[in-house]
């Protein structure tokens, strides 16, 4: 019995023992795999593998610059007759005449529209190319601007309050940027871009004027003062919804006129009659509607913001009519024959 017991004494010990050997031989093995350095052609595969490509955004792109047509200057002289002058290239306009707030015995201020489709206007939209730029009467103002000739006053008011950079009325006129996508050459879009929206120059067809008619006493004659230009942009949603006309901006037309004095009025019936821009404004060879005035208007409303011609285009018409009439029948009332 007691032999029996050693035995199976013996061989408990024997297969604890193999079984404490195999455990140790097998955390000398682990252990021996994790020192063991990496292979080369282990560290060959690693460093082939590329690194995960970040797409960065494009750069806005800044808005700076107005759309103005780019052209060349003719290398020789492209007219018969001799327009590069010097009196032509210095020529200013004459100073007002001084009016004394006393002697203005009758001053209102009335805004109105000139649409460049109508046939007496179109001068506005002459659009030949020559050595000084395009001949568009946009085409002027803006080369104005861009030049830093004139400053430009933002439309939030008509007094000329808030004056605009340059960048700013870039993105003004020409609607801000839009985004677009990029595309690979298999077709498959691959983000997207911001790009500045073309503009087309022969959008802009109608003006604003602000100005003000003066009847001074002491040189018994009225006068007619321009006092800012503002072009009209049709405001479109990306919904294709028509939110109607509104004001780029304003520039103050005494600014304005040594520029438009150096610049030619198209005329293709009067050949002998030249005339500068400064002059047809002076000369109020233009055609303009009268939309606001402060003659019977209290409240300081636009004609078609005033109860009676809402929605009634015709009698918004026929009021500017009346206001206009009414103007010409003070200064003749004024004399008796």
């Amino acid at each position: 019995m007691v032999r029996h017991s050693l035995k199976f004494l013996l061989l408990f010990l024997s297969i604890v023992a193999f079984t404490d050997s195999a455990l140790a031989q097998k955390k000398a093995k682990k252990k021996a795999a994790t020192q063991q350095p990496q292979p080369k052609a282990a560290i060959a595969v690693a460093d082939t593998v590329a690194p995960a490509v970040v797409i960065a955004p494009p750069p806005v792109q800044k808005v700076d610059s107005l759309p103005i047509p780019k052209l060349k200057k003719s290398l020789r002289m492209d007219n018969g007759a001799d327009t590069r002058d010097k009196e032509i290239r210095d020529r200013n306009p004459l100073p007002y005449e001084h009016v004394r707030a006393d002697d203005a015995v009758y001053r209102h201020k009335i805004w109105r529209e000139i649409d460049s489709r109508e046939k007496v206007n179109l001068p506005f939209r002459y659009s030949a190319e020559e050595d000084n730029g395009n001949q568009r009467f946009i085409s002027i103002v803006m080369k104005a601007i861009q030049d830093s000739l004139v400053t430009v006053f933002d439309a939030i008011d008509d007094r000329f309050t808030t004056p605009m950079t340059l960048g700013q009325v870039s993105r003004k006129i020409s609607g801000g940027v839009e985004m677009v996508d990029i595309f690979d050459s298999l077709g498959v879009s691959v983000g997207k871009k911001e790009v500045v929206r073309e503009v087309n120059l022969d959008s802009f067809y109608k003006f604003r004027i602000k100005e003000e008619v003066i009847f001074d006493k002491e040189s018994s004659r009225l006068f007619w003062r321009i006092l800012g230009i503002a072009p009209l942009k049709r405001v479109l949603t990306s919904a294709g919804v028509d939110l109607g006309e509104s004001e780029l901006f304003w520039v103050y037309y005494p600014d304005l006129r040594p520029i438009l004095a150096k610049y030619d009025v198209y005329n293709g019936k009067n050949f002998g009659a030249r005339m500068s821009w400064e002059d047809l404004f002076e000369s109020r060879m233009f055609s303009g509607r009268i939309i606001k005035s402060t003659i019977d208007n209290p409240f300081d409303l636009p004609i078609k913001d005033q109860k009676g011609f809402i929605d009634n285009g015709v009698f918004q018409l026929l009021e500017g009519e009346r206001i206009k009439e009414k103007v010409f029948s003070y200064e003749q009332d004024l004399w008796k024959y």
